[in-house]
């Protein structure tokens, strides 16, 4: 292969000229020019396809390109005028079916005209920079037809009256109108959108406008939105049946304008029917319209937020100071609760669970939780109430339930330092009393606790739980300690020891206590110090129950149980038949407003009667008799002799409690400062004030007042001094 001479091929040119015929060009086009006309009048039919290209292929070659394309231009125009004619003469209805018609001719017309004619649109029209012959084709259609004189006006006017009848609810050609619109697309989106999508929108924008001013007169809210809600459909479903998809944006825009963002406020205040009213009805359906189609508009979600959060804080504000609401605390709660679930539900069925609107309802329930001062104490007498009887019998799910809910208004409070305090007092009741309904639940809530809170808020708690296991034990010991002789004669004793610094206990006035049990008394604590060395036992009189047994008139037998102080003042009536309230008061040395209320239960409650009162009336007095009352009777062998438990604070008790809290947030805000002044060294007060609210947020709001005294105090302590050139400044000494 390698040895073969390598051949160099050259074409040359004709030695002589080839002479092509002067009337050459003219027949040949008349040849094609009769083909268009045959094509368009539908008789294509007896025409040599091959030919009619060789034809056209051969003027291109022989450089009459330009003659071909100029006869093409005419003929195509002749035959559109025609067609013109024929479109403007169609009457009514037949005027859209008869351009429909013209249009697919033309089309077909055009796809075998530019068959035979490829190959000058492949060589000579971009050489020459024309108009390749399909797009030359559809310009001819728009300049003659389209956008002629007695077509154009016609044509719009036509297409809108058909849309218009169509939402006035008659039925249309939709194939027909999907043809004429495309055809439009087809002639370049410019024709589309200034010949046919302008004057629509502009129609449409009117239509709405005045349709929507007819329905917010006659229609409710909730009817309003529906027919909104319809039209908007309407209009989506036209465009995907006959319009370009490039239009739903615009139609749709023109609908929200018109038929919602000029009637927001209206609508959402609508009398007996706007969004407030629909909140209270819980209308979710409603609801759902009115936010899919407001989070349509601008400012539309923003407008439903501020009505919610108004009627929220205004609701929960009437909720919150209402009298005759707060006389009964756990019922207070609850509503707070069913007000939560209400809008709870509202805003995971109707508003899509919405983040923005979760945190509007989060921020209405802070304020006005916060604006009723008792809110701290009355959620936990909740949980008190909950726990000592509302939740028997109740599975551990819903046990759960309850102490998330209860954890959720928990978060809302700013003072949850008072919470502890009240939280604190009532457990310690519960552990005490043995009434708490489940270990676990109340475990469970101090894991929920120092989830929230941290380690520090919850260490009393736990301590107070590890206080009633340790006294369980000591108490086994105390017995297998005692002699058979000592454990069989006189009361039996159970005593739980609580460490001072865990249990919510104050000094309480000592009582006394009937001999017969000052003497097992004193051997527990004679057991007890001799195995715990440099410990201190003060007896809490105030905390303690007993089981007494009773024998009233007519050898009636009974077994009652009373707290501590009762059990002192009924022991008295075994060697008295008559006491006065002054020797009751002498003889057992118990606080008076104690006192009252023990003789209250004992002698003014309806069941529980187990003493008489002479004279006979509700409350107690100085000048008071008491015996026992030989007819009490009851259906029971057992009879709980009760004081109230789990009530509201007295007013002076309100106030003791605050100042105790008032005095514990000391220290916090000192450790606070101290703890910024370290790290920082050098800070103004301003700073100070800022940086300790938002270390003790969690756990309390601190008064910028109280911050100020606390810096006053950690100054004259010398754990900080003041600049001397600016008095604002502080300096931390180490």
């Amino acid at each position: 292969m390698n040895s073969q001479k390598k051949r160099n091929f050259k074409i040359e040119a004709f030695k002589h000229k080839v002479e092509v015929d002067p009337k050459y060009a003219e027949k040949t086009w008349k040849i094609l020019e009769h083909a268009i006309h045959e094509i368009y009048n539908h008789n294509a039919s007896g025409l040599s396809f091959e030919e009619l290209y060789r034809n056209a292929y051969n003027m291109v070659l022989h450089k009459y390109g330009e003659k071909l394309y100029a006869g093409l231009v005419t003929t195509m125009t002749w035959h559109l005028k025609e067609m013109s004619k024929s479109i403007e003469a169609a009457q009514g209805g037949l005027f859209l079916e008869e351009l429909n018609r013209k249009w697919a001719d033309h089309n077909k017309a055009l796809q075998m005209i530019r068959d035979i004619l490829m190959y000058m649109d492949r060589t000579f029209v971009p050489s020459s920079h024309k108009t390749p012959v399909h797009e030359l084709g559809l310009n001819l259609w728009r300049e003659n037809i389209v956008r002629s004189s007695k077509i154009q006006t016609r044509l719009v006017s036509t297409l809108l009256e058909l849309i218009q009848k169509e939402r006035t609810g008659e039925v249309i050609n939709r194939g027909l109108m999907r043809n004429i619109t495309k055809m439009l697309m087809d002639l370049g989106s410019s024709v589309y959108q200034e010949d046919f999508e302008k004057p629509f929108l502009e129609v449409s924008a009117s239509f709405y406008s005045g349709e929507s001013q007819q329905f917010i007169e006659c229609c409710d809210c909730g009817e309003y939105l529906n027919k909104a809600e319809r039209r908007l459909n309407e209009e989506m479903e036209r465009v995907s049946q006959y319009l370009d998809a490039k239009t739903e944006s615009k139609i749709t825009h023109v609908v929200e304008t018109e038929m919602i963002a000029n009637h927001m406020q209206r609508l959402v205040h609508m009398d007996n029917s706007g969004l407030v009213n629909m909140l209270v009805d819980d209308k979710y359906d409603d609801l759902s319209r009115m936010y899919n189609l407001f989070r349509r508009v601008p400012e539309g979600l923003s407008t439903i937020r501020e009505v919610m959060t108004s009627h929220l804080r205004e609701t929960g504000k009437q909720l919150v100071t209402d009298p005759d609401k707060l006389r009964d605390p756990v019922d207070f709660v609850q509503r707070l609760l069913n007000e939560k679930d209400k809008h709870d539900k509202i805003i995971s069925a109707a508003f899509n669970n919405d983040k923005t609107f979760q945190n509007a309802l989060n921020s209405s329930f802070e304020y006005f939780i916060n604006l009723n001062n008792r809110s701290p104490e009355f959620i936990s007498l909740y949980v008190d109430d909950k726990l000592r009887k509302g939740l028997k019998e109740v599975s551990e799910e819903d046990v759960e339930m309850v102490l998330d809910k209860v954890m959720m208004l928990f978060r809302y409070l700013q003072e949850k330092d008072v919470f502890e305090k009240y939280y604190k007092q009532h457990l310690a009741k519960r552990l005490l009393s043995g009434k708490t309904v489940s270990d676990d639940a109340e475990r469970s809530l101090i894991v929920k606790l120092k989830t929230e809170c941290g380690y520090q808020f919850t260490s009393k708690l736990e301590g107070m739980f590890t206080d009633m296991k340790t006294s369980q034990d000591t108490m086994q010991g105390f017995y297998a300690s005692q002699s058979a002789s000592d454990s069989t004669d006189g009361p039996s004793l159970a005593v739980q020891v609580l460490t001072t610094g865990s249990w919510p206990t104050q000094p309480i006035a000592p009582c006394n206590l009937p001999p017969e049990i000052l003497g097992v008394c004193e051997r527990f604590r004679t057991f007890y110090l001799g195995t715990h060395t440099g410990r201190r036992l003060t007896w809490q009189t105030n905390m303690g129950t007993a089981d007494m047994k009773a024998t009233f008139g007519k050898n009636q037998k009974h077994e009652l149980n009373v707290s501590t102080y009762q059990m002192c003042i009924l022991m008295l009536f075994n060697s008295s038949d008559r006491l006065t309230y002054k020797e009751i008061e002498q003889a057992t040395e118990i606080p008076a407003s104690d006192l009252k209320r023990c003789l209250q239960s004992l002698a003014c409650v309806k069941g529980k009667n187990v003493l008489g009162k002479d004279p006979m009336s509700k409350d107690i007095a100085e000048d008071d008799t008491f015996m026992v009352n030989d007819k009490f009777s009851s259906k029971f062998f057992k009879v709980k002799i009760g004081t109230v438990v789990a009530q509201k604070e007295s007013e002076p008790e309100k106030q003791e409690t605050r100042q105790r809290v008032e005095e514990d947030r000391k220290p916090q805000i000192e450790a606070a400062i101290v703890r910024i002044m370290k790290s920082r060294r050098v800070l103004d007060h301003n700073n100070i004030v800022a940086e300790v609210t938002k270390q003790l947020q969690s756990r309390f709001l601190p008064n910028p007042v109280v911050i100020k005294k606390r810096i006053e105090s950690l100054i004259e302590r010398e754990f900080l001094e003041r600049d001397k050139a600016d008095r604002k400044l502080y300096r931390y000494l180490a």
